[in-house]
């Protein structure tokens, strides 16, 4: 591992992605941000809770991922939901945007970091989740924290 890799700081996550979505494939991408904006996410006041991406003419935008203003940025701050651009690689462009013309499938991001000094966004290829493949992962995940729970009893007792 690297000293770059290593260094790798979450600023928000998006928890709701893996509950509504089944994540096929995950991208690392930069976004085009201004000082005042990165100054703000050094804070960690970001939310990509509401945050979705469009691929328009050949780029990559997310829209929805809310950077909080930097209180001491007075003019220089800018609106907060403002669509941001996100730096891939063209090859990358044209391979989502091909499998996003797939039936069911969307793009969203899963989580804003520092790598190193650069903010990344970890953007995922998904299909959305019906009604029924939540309430099995709902009673999965019931399943495991009984069994657990079950598990230290019997260790505690």
């Amino acid at each position: 591992m690297t000293k770059e890799t290593s260094n790798i700081k979450l600023i928000a996550n998006n928890k709701k992605a893996h509950h509504d979505y089944f994540l096929e494939e995950t991208f690392e991408a930069g976004v085009e941000l201004f000082g005042t904006e990165v100054k703000s996410l050094r804070q960690g006041h970001c939310s990509i809770k509401e945050a979705f991406i469009h691929i328009e003419n050949g780029e990559v935008i997310i829209y929805g991922m809310h950077v909080s203003p930097y209180e001491k940025g007075n003019i220089f701050n800018k609106d907060p939901l403002r669509p941001k651009r996100l730096l891939m690689h063209k090859k990358e462009i044209m391979r989502l945007l091909g499998k996003i013309k797939e039936k069911g499938y969307t793009l969203i991001p899963v989580k804003v970091y520092f790598k190193g000094s650069l903010v990344k966004v970890e953007i995922a290829l998904a299909r959305g989740k019906k009604l029924y493949d939540k309430r099995q992962d709902i009673a999965k995940k019931d399943a495991r924290r009984e069994a657990e729970r079950d598990f230290k009893i019997r260790n505690l007792g």
